[in-house]
Parts: structure tokens; sequence; C-alpha cells
């Protein structure tokens, strides 16, 4: 009978602005069997352990279902895109399923957004997970601030 080796993760940048953040990143990671996560606010870390590589690639995966987004220490996995993105400029772009619990998620939404060479408006809110992006932009820029500032989200 082969052993497996744990394979631990650190990955760092995740928006955790309070603790609905928190238990929704924890809770995300989690919901895969073989994994155990803390996550830490003041760092913006979240820490997991898996099983095994696939098991660690399935924690991350749910973790950008859920609307977030890190960078890993760990070469063995990664981030990827929970959808695909549109290349060139767009006009509209619809964002969904992004993290958004509170006040604090919103004004780092909205920051990353207004952040992105020519996006004219949005109707993101506060606690809404999906709404639509305006204006003459790339769509790449849009997804890269919104991972840069820690979040994931689905685009069409």
């Amino acid at each position: 009978m082969a052993t497996h080796s744990k394979i631990k993760v650190n990955l760092t940048g995740v928006h955790l602005c309070c603790q609905g953040c928190v238990d929704a990143a924890n809770n995300a990671l989690m919901s895969v069997d073989g994994v155990d996560s803390s996550s830490d606010m003041e760092t913006r870390t979240a820490t997991f352990t898996a099983v095994d590589v696939a098991t660690a690639q399935k924690a991350l995966d749910a973790l950008g279902t859920a609307g977030f987004y890190g960078s890993s220490d760990n070469p063995q996995v990664a981030m990827k895109p929970v959808s695909a993105i549109p290349q060139g400029k767009v006009h509209s772009l619809e964002v969904s399923g992004i993290h958004n619990c509170c006040g604090k998620c919103y004004k780092a939404i909205k920051d990353a957004i207004e952040s992105v060479d020519g996006v004219s408006g949005t109707t993101a809110k506060p606690k809404v997970t999906t709404f639509e992006v305006t204006g003459n932009f790339s769509a790449v820029a849009l997804v890269k601030a919104l991972n840069a500032a820690g979040f994931s989200a689905r685009v069409k």
C-alpha cells in the first residue's frame, strides 16, 4: 500500500477583511474531503494541508468558486480562472460569484474595478455577488485587478 505525503499550501493576498470572509474561505477550502485550513485576517493568508496534490488543487478550485483568490507558495498547485476571460477590449462585462459579504468587501471590489483603465461604470453594490462593469476596457485587466485585491469571479 502506497503512502502519500500531505501537501501544505500557503495563499497570500486573499481578501479577508472580516470574520465573514475568514469563515467563507475556510468553509470553501474544507468543503473538500482531506483538507484542513486556517485563515488569518491580519495577514490576508489562508493556509491549508491536503492529503495530496489533486486534493489541494480541488481546494483551490473551491476557494475560487467561492469568490476568493490568492497566490500559492506551492509550485505544484495554483489558483485558476473560474471562467474564460474575453480577450481584448470589451464594453460590458458581467461579473458573478465574487465574495462580497460586507461594506469592506464592496469597497475593495469597487476600488479594484475603478483602477482599470477605460472602466466608466459598475452596478456593484454591497453584499451583491453579480454586477455589470461598463466602459471600454480590457477584461483581462479587470480580472487581474480583482485577483490582486484577493477576489475571484466568473466573467462573461
